[in-house]
C-alpha cells in the first residue's frame, strides 16, 4: 500500500513538472494581456494617449454612456448569440450525418474522408475572401449558378443586404467548420466497441433504433465537448464576419464591436471593457454548458 502510495506522489509530481512551464507560459501569454484589459476597462485610456489614462471605475459598464447602455452592444450580443446558435446546431447536426457516413465502409472511404476536411483545413480569412467574391452581386458564380437553376430571378446582395447577410455568413461558417465536427464526432465513433452492434443485429433491432439507443448516448461525452468547442470559437467570431460584412450593424459581433471601439474610435478604455464583458460570457456560457451537460473531460458524462 505504502510502495502504490508513493508511486502515486511520484506521478503527480512528474505531471507537475511537465505542465509547470505550459502554465507559466500561459500565464505570461495570456494573463498579462487579461489583466491589463481589464484594468484599461476601469480607465478613460485612448489609444493616443495610452500613458494618460485616468481611473474611472464602472463609468466603461454602466451608466448614461456605459457599455451596458448602449443600443450598439446589444445589437451585437443578440447577432453574436443568433449566429453561435443557429450555425452550431447545424454543424453539429450536419457533422454527425457526415461523421456516420464516413464510418461506413464504401470503396474510396479514404479519399472522401480527406476530401471532407479540405474546407476546415482552410485559414478562415482565405475562406471569408473566397465566399466574398463567390457571393458578389454583380459576378459571383453563387448568383449565376442559382440563376442557371432558375432558383431566384435577380442577382442578390447576399452579404450588403439585411434580410441576408446575417444568413450569408452562417452558411459561410458551416460550410468550413462542419468537417471539425464531423472529424470529432468519427474519432469517438471509431472508439465504439463492435459487440453491442453484432448483438441489435442478431435481435433484429431497428438501425434508427440503434442509433438513438446505443450509438447517441456512447458518443454523447466527444458530442457535448465538440459543441462546448464550437461554441466557444462562435461566442468569439470575428475574422469571418468582419471579411464578409466588415462593421455592418446587421452582422456585427460583440468581437467585432471591440475592434471597432479600439482600433476605430481608438477608445482603449470603452473597447477594453467590452472585451472584458465578452470573456466574462464565454467564460458563463462554457461554465453553464459543461454544469448542465454534466460532461466530465475524461470522456465519462455523469
Amino acid at each position: 500500500m505504502a510502495e502504490k502510495l508513493s508511486l502515486n506522489q511520484s506521478r503527480i509530481r512528474s505531471a507537475w513538472l511537465f505542465i509547470t512551464p505550459m502554465i507559466v507560459v500561459m500565464v505570461l501569454v495570456a494573463g498579462w494581456p487579461l489583466l491589463r484589459t481589464l484594468w484599461f476597462s476601469f480607465t478613460d485610456a485612448d489609444l493616443k494617449e495610452l500613458g494618460a489614462a485616468k481611473f474611472v471605475g464602472f463609468s466603461n459598464y454602466v451608466g448614461e454612456y456605459g457599455l451596458l447602455a448602449d443600443p450598439e452592444w446589444w445589437n451585437a450580443v443578440l447577432n453574436t448569440i443568433r449566429f453561435s446558435v443557429i450555425s452550431v446546431t447545424l454543424e453539429t447536426v450536419l457533422g454527425l450525418i457526415v461523421a456516420l457516413v464516413l464510418n461506413a465502409k464504401f470503396p474510396g472511404r479514404a479519399l472522401v474522408r480527406a476530401a471532407v476536411l479540405i474546407p476546415w483545413a482552410i485559414p478562415t480569412i482565405v475562406s471569408a475572401k473566397m465566399w466574398a467574391w463567390m457571393m458578389h452581386d454583380q459576378f459571383g458564380v453563387l448568383n449565376y449558378v442559382l440563376m442557371g437553376l432558375h432558383i431566384i430571378n435577380q442577382p442578390l446582395a447576399w452579404t450588403a443586404d439585411p434580410a441576408l447577410a446575417m444568413n450569408a455568413v452562417i452558411m459561410v461558417d458551416v460550410w468550413k467548420t462542419t468537417p471539425f465536427m464531423a472529424l470529432m464526432i468519427l474519432a469517438a465513433l471509431q472508439m465504439l466497441p463492435t459487440d453491442c452492434y453484432e448483438a441489435a443485429r442478431v435481435d433484429g433491432i431497428h438501425p434508427v433504433r440503434v442509433f438513438f439507443k446505443v450509438t447517441l448516448p456512447l458518443i454523447r461525452p466527444a458530442l457535448m465537448v465538440a459543441v462546448i468547442f464550437r461554441a466557444l470559437d462562435a461566442l468569439r467570431v470575428f475574422d469571418l464576419i468582419y471579411v464578409l460584412t466588415s462593421n455592418s450593424k446587421d452582422t456585427m459581433s460583440m468581437s467585432v464591436y471591440s475592434r471597432q471601439q479600439l482600433v476605430d474610435f481608438q477608445q482603449v478604455g470603452f473597447g477594453s471593457a467590452a472585451s472584458t464583458v465578452l470573456f466574462l460570457i464565454v467564460a458563463l456560457c462554457t461554465a453553464a454548458y459543461i454544469t448542465i451537460g454534466r460532461v466530465k473531460f475524461d470522456g465519462d458524462a455523469r
